[in-house]
């Protein structure tokens, strides 16, 4: 049933977005970070200065905006992955896996309508106390002699909340960029959202489908709940490092706030070439690991709540087990 589905894809971003948020904030400053202008060291260093410079709700910066939109976002991808496998299946009762590649593709390139402008105001809000961190070593780089290049700087985070991060809602965002660059002004780095979003439900939703498969004993049983649970993490995870480069030139792009010496790029391709020339390849693995810890738990909580079948008894239907999230 798909209303079942779609409350069930709610449901369970929802909660995931909530556990696995300050993940997501850690990856997307480690991700912005250029060159020798380190604040953070890695996630736990990010979390814990996040926490002693912008208080514990510093780390839900933006979380307001995947709360609002991850539930149009997972009905949109759950109701195009189940139409394209159906006018793909043709009557048949299983799909190839390039059928089930080509559904997947299809339901990553519908959900970038609700994708990109969600991404795209989050980082706003994520990115905002790294800004901040950053303008406050710049400022001590006259009064703090480096003793190597590249040296992180341990700046004095126990200062209390940083009053100098702008207040800005989404809201605010929202207004300022369809006043000054129209609709298109949301829809920034939508070539990057669909050189990511795309390949990830290309790999996950058939490696998802034949690793659950594995723990099954017979076709007509349903897989035990952990080796759903494990492989909705397995998939997730494999899915989203493998797609962490085309991560890392989104995030990029989609920084609209950026220090003064900080690059701009001019799209997908100028953001590359920057990117390698400046920092090397191993950039494009930056928060490669927040994402993988990020995207694992997502598909995992996901598994739970559609083996619960809170939709489904809301709906007083039965439960089944997830092939799509």
């Amino acid at each position: 049933s798909l209303p079942a589905k779609l409350i069930n894809g709610g449901v369970a971003g929802l909660v995931g977005v909530t556990c696995v948020f300050p993940i997501d904030l850690a990856k997307t400053r480690l991700q912005n970070q250029r060159g020798n202008q380190r604040v953070y060291k890695n996630m736990m260093d990010c979390l814990i200065k996040t926490v002693r410079s912008e208080g514990y709700f510093g780390m839900y910066r933006g979380a307001a905006v995947n709360l609002t939109l991850v539930t149009p976002e997972k009905a949109i991808k759950l109701a195009a992955n189940d139409f394209f496998r159906q006018r793909l299946s043709r009557g048949e009762l299983k799909l190839s896996v390039f059928q089930e590649m080509l559904a997947g593709c299809g339901a990553g390139t519908c959900q970038v309508i609700i994708t990109t402008p969600m991404e795209m105001l989050k980082i706003q809000l994520q990115d905002a106390g790294r800004l901040v961190a950053q303008q406050r070593q710049l400022a001590l780089l006259h009064t703090v002699k480096l003793g190597a290049a590249g040296t992180v700087l341990n700046c004095s985070y126990s200062m209390g909340p940083v009053s100098s991060i702008r207040k800005v809602s989404a809201i605010q965002i929202t207004q300022e960029l369809l006043r000054t660059k129209g609709i298109q002004g949301l829809y920034k780095g939508l070539g990057a959202t669909l050189m990511r979003d795309i390949p990830f439900s290309v790999v996950y939703f058939p490696l998802f489908a034949h690793v659950n498969q594995l723990g099954k004993t017979s076709e007509d049983e349903k897989a035990p709940f952990y080796w759903s649970f494990i492989s909705g993490c397995v998939a997730g995870c494999t899915a989203a490092v493998a797609v962490n480069p085309c991560d890392v030139v989104k995030t990029r792009l989609q920084s609209l706030n950026k220090s003064s010496n900080e690059d701009s790029y001019n799209g997908v391709t100028d953001c590359i070439r920057k990117i390698m020339r400046r920092e090397g390849p191993t950039a494009f693995l930056k928060g490669a690991g927040c994402r993988a810890l990020v995207i694992a738990p997502l598909f995992g909580i996901a598994q739970v709540v559609y083996l619960i079948g809170v939709g489904e008894f809301l709906l007083g239907q039965t439960p089944f087990n997830l092939y799509s999230v």
